[in-house]
C-alpha cells in the first residue's frame, strides 16, 4: 500500500511539474516585447501619451474659442443695447409723411435714367499698299 501511495505522490509530482513548465512557457511568450502582451501594452501606452497630447491641444483651442466668442457675445450685447437705443429715440419723432415729388420732377428722373446707347461704325483703316 506504500508503495501505491509513493507512486501516486510520484505522478502527481510529476504532473505539476509539467504543468508548472507549461504555465511557464506561456509567461514567457506573454512577457515579450515584440509579440506578446509586453508589445501590446507598449502600443497602448504609446497611443494613451498621443491621445494625452491631443486632448491637452484639444483643450486648448476649446478654451481660446470659448473666449473669442464671449467677446463676440459681449460685443454683440453691446450693439443690441446701442439698437435698441436707437429704436427708442425713432419713436420721439413726429411722424410727418415725406414730401411728394412733382410730377414734372418724376419725369426728368425718369429721363435721366434712361441710358442711351450710341453705336459708331469704325472706319476703315487707310492703308497703302506697296508696289
Amino acid at each position: 500500500m506504500q508503495l501505491i501511495a509513493d507512486i501516486l505522490l510520484a505522478s502527481g509530482a510529476f504532473g505539476a511539474a509539467i504543468y508548472c513548465y507549461v504555465l511557464a512557457l506561456r509567461l514567457k511568450r506573454l512577457q515579450t516585447l515584440e509579440t506578446g502582451m509586453g508589445g501590446a501594452i507598449a502600443v497602448l501606452s504609446a497611443q494613451v501619451d498621443d491621445m494625452t497630447t491631443a486632448l491637452e491641444k484639444a483643450r486648448g483651442a476649446a478654451n481660446g474659442q470659448a473666449k473669442a466668442l464671449e467677446t463676440l457675445t459681449e460685443r454683440g450685447e453691446a450693439v443690441a443695447a446701442r439698437l435698441e437705443l436707437l429704436l427708442a429715440s425713432m419713436h420721439d419723432l413726429p411722424s410727418e409723411p415725406p414730401p411728394q415729388p412733382s410730377e414734372s420732377a418724376v419725369a426728368e428722373n425718369e429721363s435721366e435714367k434712361r441710358l442711351r446707347f450710341v453705336r459708331r461704325r469704325s472706319q476703315p483703316d487707310k492703308l497703302e499698299a506697296a508696289e
